[in-house]
């Protein structure tokens, strides 16, 4: 609506100010002008509604961007007021309003109208044809498309015994088919004492892992400064379990112990 009403007020910019009444046989050519032979109306009217339009256009498209402060909306819906303004009071002030003056006016109210229903009705809100679109993206990667982190886990059978693509259940919790904390593993013997905190787990199969949220990466050796950081949507390669931690690989090829493993996703 603010596009077509900008249209329409660039046409009657050329059309005749004032209506007159010219005698048949004489030529009133000389008598008649438009916006264009009035520099102070065609700015202040015709031209500060054309641009109050590009500008809520162009805000639509790119939000964010301003000009002295305002919003280009804000600036743009300022205008196509201002614009309004001088049409309604400069055809109360003409005698005999020519078309292009009445078409102005009718073009200003329409702008002006639409500029400000614009935020307020819903059905004005949709968003411009070309207008870019959020990237939403997963915390944890796209599982099953290649190229998402280092050691990405692929669609087939993984060569540490897990099954990417499947989900699992968090890291803590004993897996279908091993045994859990405590108890004996296969072969072993009824009633053996399960293994201590801080030892390296002897039944434990690496495993491809994210994180829920940025998680510091300390060193093996129980040092209390962090080496690294894991990231969200990267996955990490977990080669041994540390106590109730994990033993995990980053991307340049470092190891170290991550302390606190809720929520993560495995792979």
């Amino acid at each position: 609506m603010v596009i077509g009403a900008a249209v329409v007020l660039f046409i009657a910019s050329f059309l005749d100010l004032i209506g007159i009444d010219c005698p048949q046989g004489v030529d009133c050519s000389n008598f008649s002008s438009n916006a264009w032979d009035e520099l102070g109306l065609l700015m202040s009217m015709f031209i500060a509604g054309i641009i109050g339009a590009a500008l809520i256009v162009v805000g639509r498209a790119m939000p964010g961007r301003k000009v002295a402060g305002l919003d280009l909306g804000q600036f743009g819906v300022a205008l196509t007021v201002f614009a309004l303004w001088t049409a309604f009071w400069n055809i109360i002030d003409a005698d005999n309003a020519g078309a292009g003056m009445i078409l102005g006016l009718l073009s200003t109210i329409v702008l002006a109208a639409g500029a400000l229903a614009t935020p307020l009705v819903p059905a004005l809100k949709a968003p411009l044809v070309g207008a870019p679109k959020p990237q939403v993206a997963s915390p944890y990667g796209q599982p099953g498309h290649p190229g998402q982190g280092y050691g990405y886990p692929g669609a087939q059978q993984g060569p540490y015994g897990g099954q990417p693509g499947q989900p699992q259940p968090a890291y803590g919790g004993p897996q279908p088919g091993q045994p859990g904390p405590g108890q004996p593993s296969q072969g072993g013997q009824p009633g053996a004492p399960g293994r201590q905190d801080g030892a390296p787990a002897a039944d434990f199969e690496p495993f491809w892992f994210a994180v829920p949220v940025a998680r510091p990466l300390y060193g093996e050796d129980g040092s209390p400064s962090p080496i690294a950081e894991l990231a969200p949507g990267t996955w990490y390669l977990a080669v041994e379990q540390r106590g109730p931690g994990l033993i995990a690989q980053t991307q340049d090829g470092r190891r170290g112990l991550l302390q606190d493993t809720t929520g993560i996703q495995r792979g």
